[in-house]
């Protein structure tokens, strides 16, 4: 079990998509807290040649350096940093509304 203050760990996978990571972490991070959810939002970046990594850190966002390629190894390797009780995770090219997470938080 995870030990600290960090509820929900939102994990977003990311590969070379600097022109919606910006976006998919701002809206992240608002709706964290906008909601009152203790949390925090980590990009496992898994070897971005783009500005994806830059654009992340840029918007105070954790970011880890996944080697082993994958969108599951994003994934674990995301969970394995995380601090929250619970995780969440989406993909980093704007697919998912992240404005419900609330919704899913609160179930």
């Amino acid at each position: 079990m995870k030990h600290n203050n960090q509820n929900l760990s939102i994990i977003i996978p990311c590969l070379n998509e600097e022109d919606t990571i910006g976006i998919c972490v701002s809206k992240a991070i608002k709706v964290l807290e906008t909601e009152n959810i203790p949390g925090e939002v980590i990009v496992a970046d898994n070897g971005s040649t783009d500005r994806s990594v830059e654009i992340a850190k840029n918007n105070h966002t954790k970011v880890i350096n996944v080697t082993k390629k994958g969108y599951g190894s994003a994934i674990k390797e995301g969970i394995k940093v995380s601090n929250g009780e619970f995780i969440l995770f989406a993909d980093a090219d704007n697919s998912y509304d992240f404005n419900e997470v609330g919704r899913f938080y609160n179930l």
